[in-house]
């Protein structure tokens, strides 16, 4: 365990002063250590306490004014702020401050009891009641997890689940501590864990609907959309009316690929919705897979603005990669950027699309400098470490032998169904997908979540990054074994598709996992996309991604990335020799008709005319690149990084001799 800091101890004897009531010599101790530390939450903070309850209200409230600034998620500001309106006698004010509070962080017992009486005060019964309710809730649980709860919404996780754990170790089954925990999880992406509790809480309290919301959102977020589809469902039949509910079920539908429902769904949300900027990008988000181009733009515009700086609503403009910014478009979006009060993730949304909108006025300086700047913020927030994904290449390579694979030689499921598309994003391999998608045997699906779940399985429950389970578990799996996840795959899958005879599963990183894509569907296709390297490191470097690819922020992650992807790549051809087809986009590009012929021999399907038309074929597509495959192929996007050579060459230097092996 650490030990705590000078300042650390410091704080704790200054919260002893003012807890017994020296208040004065904790101001004073407060002034003393702000000198060290102007800009410490914990100590403004009981300056703030000190000098209210030595009288001095206005000093208080300029104190909560400076924390508000630097800390302005801390709920407990808002808190004190509360109190110093009520010694003014100020009602409202100290309403609305309290409610603020609250509304952050809902363990907050001295504030729904300050609203309590405040709502009495002032003729509001039915607040009152609300606010009373809170109250009973509060009381009624342990000390522990009250204040564990507050710790959570405070962001202070570690603190939280300590002392969560201890609690949970000492009394066992309880429903309230045991969602706290698995509230954790899910601050943690620690997403497994997190349904587990989830589902024994429900099995303990079934009527517990807060805890079963929490267990579809896991779900979301797992990519189980049937199953949050159906808690979503169990949730509606007891309150119709909620929004949070039939928000949840547009978000399954969502999943599904049931974009026309969503919409609707959407829709009707907006009628009372307090903040419709989200309900608005959600929208056109669906409209855009649908292939709905001009009603997404108007969504978006709309999404913009409802809220000012909605950084979201800009790059997703910017996203669709045919948008063309006016003038008073990008003005706003530099004012926006550049405003003190604009979160970082809104910044680095417009800082991509201000590079995107300046690269397509030919600014190519400012626009990389926006690029740039972008990165730096999206990777500063990223715990991305290239080190785990290497150490995971390395081990495919030691596990994933020619041996190997011969001792489990027919194992799996039979099925030719699927058809998976792997490679590094930006590499081509939505035009692929486009391409096969078009035949009329095939079925588009989108980037299937299925194969990095089973991994995620097969990695166990707290996987160590430095010493992970899997792939090494591959090595004590039977051939029963392999063929029991071909079929769960299969089975989990069929949702997404409408009785086609194959099906395309195009998450690009389940490169990682050819080995046990072979061993589970010893049938299947699999088709590499590759990009030429600087062109696909810098398609990743000005792509902000929705989720996942944290890879592609930073120059130096990016080339090793591709180096490690070229490695392993290679360790799959020389153990599965001709397991993988690889498709070079400059070569598609250049000779579409011979390449789609290429693919389709490889798949075992007959030529059909449609997949060289592939821009005509309706159909939703999920990527960036949705917009571009509903168009010809041009060959001008091929050197289009050659613009920002001047500032690549450290991209250059590091990808090295990726710059002529990409092509062995």
């Amino acid at each position: 365990m650490e030990h705590p800091s000078a300042v650390e101890l410091e704080v704790r004897r200054i919260r002893r002063l003012v807890s017994e009531r020296r208040f004065a010599e904790g101001l004073s101790a407060a002034d003393t250590l702000l000198v060290a530390v102007p800009e410490n939450r914990d100590v403004l903070y009981l300056r703030a306490q000190a000098q209210r309850l030595l009288g001095d209200i206005h000093a208080a409230l300029a104190t909560l004014a400076q924390l508000e600034q630097l800390h302005p998620r801390f709920s407990r500001l808002y808190q004190e702020r509360g109190h110093c309106y009520v010694v003014l006698k100020q009602a409202p004010q100290a309403i609305d401050a309290f409610l603020h509070g609250v509304n952050m962080n809902p363990a907050l017992p001295a504030s729904w009891s300050m609203l309590e009486g405040l709502y009495r005060m002032t003729g509001q019964a039915a607040n009152a009641a609300q606010a009373a309710a809170h109250v009973a809730t509060l009381k009624k649980l342990p000390p522990e997890v009250v204040t564990a709860s507050a710790l959570f919404w405070e962001g202070e996780l570690a603190e939280s689940e300590q002392l969560i754990r201890a609690f949970l170790i000492r009394h066992g089954h309880h429903v309230e501590a045991m969602r706290l925990l698995a509230r954790l999880g899910i601050a943690r992406e620690v997403l497994d864990d997190a349904q587990l509790l989830l589902e024994a809480v429900l099995d303990l309290a079934p009527e517990y609907h807060a805890a079963r919301l929490d267990y579809a959102q896991v779900l979301i977020d797992r990519h189980l959309y049937r199953q949050a589809q159906e808690q979503a469902e169990k949730l509606l039949a007891v309150d119709r009316a909620n929004r949070s509910y039939r928000t949840l079920y547009a978000l399954a539908c969502v999943g599904l690929g049931l974009h026309e429902r969503a919409i609707e769904l959407y829709r009707e949300l907006l009628a009372g919705a307090t903040q419709p900027a989200d309900l608005h990008l959600s929208i056109a988000h669906s409209l855009k897979t649908l292939g709905r181009r001009a009603e997404a733009i108007a969504e978006y515009h709309t999404a913009a603005a409802a809220r000012s700086g909605y950084g979201d609503a800009w790059w997703s403009l910017a996203n669709l990669k045919t948008y063309r910014f006016e003038d008073g478009e990008l003005e706003r979006m530099r004012a926006a950027e550049s405003a003190a009060t604009t979160s970082v993730v809104d910044r680095y949304h417009l800082c991509f699309a201000l590079g995107k909108a300046l690269e397509d006025r030919q600014q190519y300086a400012q626009s990389f400098e926006y690029y740039a700047r972008g990165n730096a913020l999206k990777r500063s927030e990223s715990r991305y470490r290239p080190e785990v994904f290497e150490l995971n290449t390395r081990l495919q390579i030691e596990v994933c032998t020619r041996d190997a694979f011969a001792r489990h030689k027919g194992c799996g499921a039979r099925a030719a169904d699927p058809i998976f598309i792997v490679g590094l994003p930006r590499s081509g391999s939505t035009l692929i997908e486009q391409i096969l998608a078009s035949h009329s045997a095939v079925e588009g699906t989108h980037e299937l979540a299925d194969i990095p779940r089973i991994v995620a399985d097969l990695k166990g429950r707290d996987p160590d990054p430095d010493n992970p389970r899997y792939p090494a578990v591959l090595g004590g799996m039977s051939g029963v074994d392999f063929r029991r996840l071909g079929e769960k795959y299969l089975s989990d899958t069929r949702i997404y598709r409408s009785g086609k005879a194959r099906f395309i599963d195009k998450m690009p990183n389940n490169f990682r996992h050819v080995g046990l894509i072979h061993l589970m569907l010893p049938n299947a296709t699999i088709i590499d996309a590759r990009r030429e390297p600087m062109a696909c490191s810098f398609g990743n470097l000005k792509q902000l991604f929705a989720h996942g690819q944290e890879f592609t922020y930073s120059i130096e992650d990016i080339a090793r990335y591709y180096r490690t992807y070229l490695e392993l790549m290679r360790h799959w051809d020389a153990v599965l020799p001709g397991r993988v087809l690889r498709v070079q986009h400059e070569e598609v590009v250049d000779d579409l008709e011979g390449n789609v012929r290429r693919l389709l021999e490889h798949c075992e399907l007959e030529f059909e005319p449609a997949c060289v038309e592939f821009h005509k074929t309706e159909r939703s597509v999920r990527t960036a690149s949705s917009e571009q495959v509903r168009q010809p192929i041009y060959r001008e996007g091929l050197d289009q990084w050659r613009h920002y050579e001047p500032w690549l060459g450290r991209l250059r230097e590091v990808l090295g001799d990726a710059l002529t092996r990409y092509r062995d």
